[in-house]
């Protein structure tokens, strides 16, 4: 029998609070916000081609993204080494799903990729990505935690 639902800030397989996969979500959004925005306006400036300018923005996304989460786990006194797979496994399908979404928006919102950074249909397709992929993200970052996987395997080294 599982008594984690009687403890405070504990709940059993499938049945993770939506506050926590709201935490959750953000903590991926702003690591992949940093990151892909960063890439973007990189990209962008440097005015590069679409596919190479999404590239480093998913690239960078991922990098701020698990780089959270590692500095996070760190600070608890696990090594890198474990850190690094605590990372991985709590993040990577996190941020694929939001990366997955807000590049999707981006790249379907017609001119947005065009756009220069002094455009509002710039900043407005990538942050109207941001807020659909956070949308889309948090269902999923929910049932992963009620089944003890992505965060929640964080949340085991707090």
């Amino acid at each position: 029998m599982d008594h984690t639902a009687h403890e405070p800030g504990k709940h059993a397989h499938g049945a993770a609070p939506w506050g926590t996969a709201v935490k959750a979500t953000l903590h991926c959004l702003t690591g992949c916000a940093i990151g892909e925005i960063l890439g973007m306006v990189i990209g962008t400036s440097l005015g590069w081609a679409d596919v190479p300018t999404m590239v480093l923005a998913i690239g960078l996304a991922f990098l701020f993204g698990y780089s959270f989460t590692l500095f996070a786990v760190l600070r608890s006194g696990i090594g890198l080494k474990a850190a690094i797979r605590i990372a991985l496994a709590a993040d990577t399908v996190s941020i694929a799903v939001m990366e997955l979404v807000d590049n999707a928006i981006i790249a379907l919102t017609p001119g947005a990729m065009d756009a220069h950074l002094s455009d509002g249909l710039f900043w407005s397709a990538l942050l109207g990505g941001f807020a659909v992929a956070f949308l889309v993200t948090t269902p999923v970052n929910k049932w992963m935690i009620g089944r003890g996987r992505g965060h929640a395997v964080v949340h085991a080294h707090h």
